[in-house]
């Protein structure tokens, strides 16, 4: 059996090569040549081109046929329009993006996508409401229409926020940062209440591996995907500083103003949740974590620890002005909660509505119920 993987030197890359290598298939990979990693065997093929065009990608492709590609990066409206000339299997690996408001959570009623979010949830209706969600969305259109049209058989797999090694935008890394700078606390939006779907590198891959192993269940279907365990913001700082033997004290600031925390957010300017419903991979493929989240945290840090990425002076110039905005937040932050001190609340205790009689007979209890 012979695979092509596009892509492949990612965060998941690695994993799904290696899945593969283990379940006896031939494997090649195809991407642009610009990274390369030592944990891909140098048995396994490298075809270099570019597969955001479609003439370059047929021009890599020339001559050459697959038992299954797996479209991990490039243009996947471009794959998909092509992928038919070389593979009768194609599992195509897309995101989020594509479900209405999830950019703009303001134009759904109520306000913020459904919770947690299934496969069938409203998509972005045009470039104009959300150009990249747009053609996130016709992507997948895309490839279901050659699924269709029985050019290939299709799967598609819906990733969440990938974590780590490799990840080239490294969410985490900018708390793993906070924690070398000696930084005592971090500003998050609304408490960090917010649940955002995850997924560790070697899980996801095996969620492809997975849809590869069932192509008959998996058939035409498009799944979300995810760790099983989700963590809000601020139990995935608890986590990390946990992890680093060390502590972060969390300032909560609406939303609007949680600048700083805005790299940990894919820029996110709201606080609403973006939770994947995974119930269809979990029951249809029998998905379970490979790694249990917390040892995957415990993992990522300890990569970015002996990988730190290379910030240029700009990044480190907005690194340091986001942190003079973090201390201008906490001032603002603990003068708030010194007013709100001042009110002198204090909770009542919560006694449930049901009668609850200590004698036989008694037509009210000693509360009156």
């Amino acid at each position: 059996m012979k695979v092509l993987v596009i892509g492949g030197t990612g965060p998941t890359g690695p994993f799904v090569v290696n899945g593969f290598l283990e379940r006896g298939y031939d494997v090649s990979i195809l991407n642009r040549g610009s990274h390369h990693t030592d944990e891909i065997p140098d048995s396994v093929e490298r075809i270099i081109g570019d597969p955001h065009f479609g003439e370059t990608l047929r021009s890599a492709l020339s001559g050459r046929s697959f038992d299954l590609i797996v479209a991990s990066y490039g243009r996947l409206r471009v794959i998909a329009e092509i992928a038919g000339d070389y593979t009768d299997r194609l599992i195509s690996i897309g995101g989020a993006p594509g479900y209405r408001g999830t950019r703009h959570p303001e134009i759904l009623f109520p306000e913020g996508v459904q919770v947690p979010l299934p496969e069938d949830a409203p998509k972005v209706k045009s470039e104009g409401e959300f150009r990249f969600g747009y053609l996130v969305k016709i992507s997948e259109d895309a490839v279901m229409e050659g699924h269709d049209a029985k050019r290939y058989i299709a799967t598609h797999l819906r990733y969440p926020l990938i974590y780590g090694p490799r990840q080239p935008l490294p969410c985490d890394w900018w708390l793993v940062r906070r924690l070398l700078d000696k930084r005592k606390y971090v500003v998050l939006p609304d408490g960090g209440l917010t649940v955002i779907s995850r997924g560790y590198a070697e899980n996801m891959a095996n969620a492809i591996l997975m849809a590869a192993d069932q192509q008959e269940t998996a058939a035409g279907k498009i799944y979300n995907c995810g760790d099983d365990q989700q963590l809000t913001l601020a139990q995935w700082v608890q986590v990390i500083s946990d992890t680093m033997d060390t502590h972060l004290d969390i300032i909560s600031v609406p939303a609007k103003y949680s600048h700083p925390a805005r790299d940990m957010m894919m820029g996110s300017h709201h606080s609403h949740h973006l939770h994947y419903d995974t119930h269809l991979i979990r029951s249809e493929l029998g998905y379970k974590d490979t790694v249990p989240v917390l040892e995957a945290f415990r993992r990522t840090v300890d990569w970015y620890l002996s990988n730190p990425p290379e910030l240029n002076k700009a990044t480190e110039g907005n690194l340091a002005a986001q942190y003079e905005i973090e201390d201008t937040l906490a001032k603002i932050h603990g003068e708030m909660l010194e007013k709100l001190e001042q009110l002198g609340l204090e909770d009542t205790e919560f006694i449930h509505p049901y009668a609850h009689p200590k004698k036989p007979g008694a037509k009210e209890d000693h509360l009156g119920r």
